[in-house]
């Protein structure tokens, strides 16, 4: 079997971390176990990388531009086959679709966690890293953007979410489902993703809010953010794209000083529409100037904005990075 170099970037998260025997404290320890747990694998060369060792609340956006910088700094350097990054759960979507928009690889990338930590029963961390690993070093792999392997199945970036809790299934993707399962077998993919061309990043400085509508929501949100000088805002909408007619005082305000706003669905499937005509409808909040998603969740959207604004503010230019 040919050697593979898998480039193996640590984050932290419940995947690092032990429960505490004693008060079933979960929490980061000294060190990282799966560090030594990996050393054995057979037939991959491992350029092992501890980046951070945090919980996954604790990551930032700037945090995940690092891992992107340091990912094409040593697959340019070394040669490697395919990347391999365990994070926390909380935040795993989000910092893949990040990398998923930015980076410009052929090889795999793939992002994988655990819901139980390194010494509970039942333990899921090593399991979904042997996984990731198979996805890594499969050929199959090749030119599908970034994945998040876990529970036995393939997800593309910026379909994935968390959907549970607790439950070791808990990364769904809604809308289209696993493009690809992880048996002993091997990797099977069914189908594959339409890729987009990725986003230039360098830097994070614009300031973007997401929020979520509610049954009888006003602007009062929309005046306290007004004085936080945004840069951009990202709101969940109402089904397929509708807000209270109470906000949008508050919203013209921000759309008049030319702050985009984008628009998604609080709903996890379908996508947003300019269909109802009436006051805070789609059709109506579409001709006062907001951008509408296609398809993606708040959080995707607000880090897709965020990037976007780094090179563009031009509302047509927005409109088509948010179109695919």
């Amino acid at each position: 079997m040919v050697l593979k170099n898998i480039l193996l970037i640590h984050t932290g998260g419940t995947i690092s971390m032990k429960e505490d025997e004693t008060t079933g404290e979960v929490k980061p320890g000294d060190k990282n176990p799966l560090v030594f747990q990996t050393n054995e694998i057979p037939n991959i060369h491992f350029f092992t990388h501890e980046l951070f060792h945090l919980p996954s609340p604790h990551i930032t956006p700037n945090n995940m531009l690092e891992i992107k910088t340091f990912i094409e700094k040593n697959v340019n350097t070394h040669s490697i086959d395919g990347v391999v990054i365990t994070h926390g759960t909380d935040t795993l979507e989000e910092t893949a679709f990040f990398l998923d928009i930015t980076l410009s690889l052929s090889i795999p990338v793939v992002i994988t966690g655990a819901m139980r930590s390194s010494n509970e029963l039942g333990s899921d961390g090593l399991y979904n890293l042997i996984s990731s690993l198979k996805v890594a070093t499969s050929e199959k792999a090749k030119d599908l953007g970034v994945l998040v392997v876990m529970n036995d199945e393939i997800h593309t970036a910026k379909n994935v979410t968390k959907t549970h809790t607790s439950n070791i299934a808990t990364f769904q993707s809604p809308q289209y489902g696993p493009i690809g399962i992880v048996n002993k077998g091997g990797v099977v993919f069914h189908h594959k993703p339409l890729l987009n061309k990725p986003l230039n990043v360098s830097k994070l400085d614009k300031k973007v809010f997401l929020l979520k509508a509610y049954a009888g929501m006003d602007d009062s949100l929309f005046q306290a953010i007004e004085q936080h000088n945004i840069d951009g805002l990202v709101i969940e909408a109402l089904g397929q794209g509708n807000l209270p007619p109470t906000l949008l005082p508050g919203l013209k305000k921000l759309l008049n000083k030319g702050i985009p706003i984008v628009l998604v669905s609080r709903c996890f499937n379908g996508i947003v529409q300019d269909i109802y005509g009436y006051e805070g409808g789609g059709r109506h909040l579409k001709e006062l100037g907001m951008i509408f998603s296609n398809g993606l969740n708040g959080q995707k959207a607000r880090l897709k904005l965020m990037i976007a604004l780094e090179t563009t503010s031009d509302r047509e230019k927005l409109e088509e990075i948010f179109s695919i």
